[in-house]
């Protein structure tokens, strides 16, 4: 009898999405047998589970995607604390998702996400599936993986955003701000930061003081550099908003008008020191384009691995780097966790002994 396995790819896309799925599909028909594997593509994520959108797909659709950037099955957020509330469809989305499994006679479950991703994955192992989790996010932060896929493309495209930066920063002897994605860590505005020669990197993990900030801008300023760029992670927040829980936070910004945080920082740094400030925000190009060739063999890697795990049947688990070994970790450990950057890492310490400032 055939196994069949269902994959689904859930959140923000990045680049590897596809390698990892072509990776998953081929190993699974050099380890099984193509007579013996069956994969279903699931449409739009955990949308689709719970809607059943679901194709059996042949192994021609997994020929020529390993360069090709987004997700073939489509992807949608379906955030997890929604999870298990019935709105006022009366669907149970758990209930739904469970039936959708069973009605697709699947014997296990491939999700490639981020947090929430794994967070529904463990969810939907404590109901009884078999699910195997891929971890994706250009964000760098799920617990227990030394990367994930998509991080490394994301760092080369933000690097090059702040390396385009540099000129036009220094013709116009402009302050330029480049607002980075990372809500909740800051991995991809450090590691971009550092790339790129910004003199100023901002992130989630470590409270700026903008006076701090000014002064290092206008220390640059006294030593004859007409220019200065900053590396900002959209999640960063200051000292005093550091007191504050993330709703209070987001209440005060907006009371006082304020619609990201580079741009209140682009405004009090040109308040503080007089010098033409700008902000530059990449995006969503940090998520798009073709994998890179770390990414394109990550993701193979994975996707490789987590075949391996279905042919042992060895489910509730989530792939892994640790410390340059292709892994993997349970479910239970890892959902709900998130990896930060802590103030004292390698990288922040390098950073400051070549002169960046945090701000604080």
């Amino acid at each position: 009898m055939k196994k069949r396995i269902g994959i689904l790819t859930s959140g923000g896309d990045c680049p590897g999405l596809n390698a990892t799925i072509r990776g998953v599909a081929k190993a699974c028909f050099e380890l099984m047998g193509e007579d013996n594997v069956e994969i279903i593509g699931i449409s739009n994520g955990y949308y689709g589970l719970i809607h059943n959108l679901c194709k059996p797909m042949t192994p021609m659709e997994f020929s020529g995607i390993l360069t090709q950037g987004g997700t073939i099955l489509g992807t949608k957020r379906q955030p997890f604390k929604m999870m298990t509330v019935i709105g006022d469809d009366n669907l149970d989305k758990v209930k739904a998702m469970r039936e959708t499994y069973q009605k697709q006679k699947l014997d296990c479950l491939l999700t490639l996400g981020g947090n929430g991703t794994h967070k529904t994955s463990h969810l939907l192992s404590q109901e009884g599936l078999n699910v195997i989790g891929l971890p994706k996010t250009i964000d760098n932060d799920i617990y227990g993986t030394d990367v994930t896929f998509g991080f490394h493309t994301a760092v080369d495209t933000a690097t090059d955003a702040i390396d385009r930066l540099h000129t036009t920063a220094a013709s116009h002897s402009r302050i330029l701000v480049c607002e980075i994605m990372g809500n909740k860590a800051g991995w991809l505005t450090l590691n971009a930061g550092i790339a790129g020669g910004a003199d100023i990197i901002l992130i989630p993990e470590i409270p700026y003081d903008i006076d701090k900030v000014c002064d290092a801008v206008m220390k640059r300023a006294a030593s004859g550099k007409s220019f200065s760029i900053l590396a900002v992670a959209e999640g960063a927040f200051d000292k005093d908003e550091a007191k504050l829980k993330k709703k209070d936070r987001a209440r005060k910004r907006e009371e006082a008008g304020i619609t990201t945080a580079t741009s209140r920082i682009a405004a009090q740094i040109q308040a503080g020191t007089g010098i033409d400030t700008r902000v530059c925000v990449p995006g969503h190009m940090l998520r798009g384009g073709s994998p890179s060739a770390y990414d394109r063999i990550l993701a193979t890697d994975f996707g490789v691995y987590a075949a391996k795990l279905v042919a042992s049947e060895k489910y509730g688990r989530t792939v892994a780097m640790v410390k340059g070994e292709i892994t993997s970790n349970k479910l239970a450990d890892i959902a709900g966790l998130t990896k930060f950057v802590n103030p004292k890492d390698q990288l922040v310490t390098t950073a400051r002994r070549i002169g960046v400032s945090f701000g604080d």
